[in-house]
């Protein structure tokens, strides 16, 4: 027994099938964060805070870039999945909603690549 009326399984209206992905990508960033987060913390607090070369050196140091150019994505990622949720609850007209996602993309996507091109500096300058 189907709770679809017929006119709806007839235009194949229903379920798009895209929340689940939508949920597991959320939970795997929100993970994903947590232990970058738990990586980033310790390592931070050992370091001198005020003394701006040991941070520099620190950032280039060994697995450093790689972990901090991680959490910066999975930071990123997991923004834009979550104002993404907000966006397609809350925004009722078609296009605003569609002109406000691909802003919102477009925006995660210039500060997440502004971040790593930062790391990557740091990294880069002090390696050469």
């Amino acid at each position: 027994m189907s709770l679809r009326t017929p006119l709806g399984r007839q235009l194949g209206l229903g379920s798009a099938h895209e929340g689940v992905h939508h949920w597991i990508l959320q939970r795997a960033t929100a993970v994903a964060l947590v232990l970058l987060t738990i990586w980033f913390v310790l390592s931070i607090v050992r370091l001198p805070l005020a003394d701006h070369a040991a941070i520099t050196a620190w950032i280039a140091h060994g697995v450093n870039p790689v972990l901090l150019i991680l959490l910066l994505v999975a930071a990123a990622w997991h923004s834009k999945l979550g104002v993404q949720v907000v966006i397609e609850d809350y925004v009722h007209g078609k296009h605003a909603k569609i002109a406000l996602l691909l802003v919102s993309s477009f925006i995660h996507v210039l500060i997440a690549a502004t971040a790593v091109l930062a790391v990557l500096r740091i990294a880069m300058r002090s390696v050469g």
